[in-house]
């Protein structure tokens, strides 16, 4: 049980400000409540697998130097998308023609590929390789799950209150700036 607190705690201190937690605020802000945190809880739920394998198979070693230069260069390429996305509804609830399955998959990826390399998956792996890894996984499940509907109900609320071109164009700098800042740091 110490693995399963120790991680959701650890996890959601770690997440709270990062980088996914912003990216989650920038969908929640844009897209329609249910497919963005559906899509939020599946990456997490992936990418703590994900760690948690690699720390119970291998100890905490990631190859973060490749992993952040393709998080950084599809980082550009979700601002992009984002510039050149179809127009809001008037709700904000998301771009016109966006399906539920669309904005599913889009926001899964995006907070999939922002998540890989993180400070939070690299202490989920060593969680994972010093502790229970079946509790590693729930436990930092339930606080990186928790730190990101935190943002995305903050982004939500916030974009209720913004015109949708402010927010598409703020979410497209923030996925530009992460992308650049990730291929900086590891080059």
């Amino acid at each position: 049980m110490g693995s399963l607190l120790g991680a959701l705690v650890v996890v959601f201190v770690a997440e709270l400000g990062d980088k996914t937690q912003l990216v989650a605020l920038g969908f929640g802000a844009r897209h329609r409540l249910g497919p963005v945190l559906a899509g939020v809880i599946s990456a997490y739920a992936a990418t703590n697998l994900v760690s948690v394998l690699a720390g119970g198979l291998v100890g905490a070693a990631l190859p973060t130097r490749a992993v952040g230069l393709v998080g950084g260069v599809l980082f550009c390429a979700f601002a992009v998308w984002t510039l050149t996305e179809a127009d809001g509804e008037a709700d904000g609830a998301g771009p016109v023609g966006a399906s539920s399955l669309a904005v599913f998959r889009t926001v899964a990826v995006a907070m999939f590929v922002a998540e890989l390399g993180d400070k939070t998956m690299l202490a989920t792996a060593t969680l994972a390789a010093r502790g229970d890894p079946v509790l590693v996984w729930i436990g930092a499940t339930a606080g990186i799950v928790a730190s990101g509907t935190l943002g995305v109900l903050v982004g939500r609320a916030a974009g209720a209150r913004l015109p949708i071109e402010r927010t598409r164009t703020a979410s497209a700098v923030l996925f530009a700036l992460f992308g650049v800042v990730m291929i900086v740091t590891n080059l």
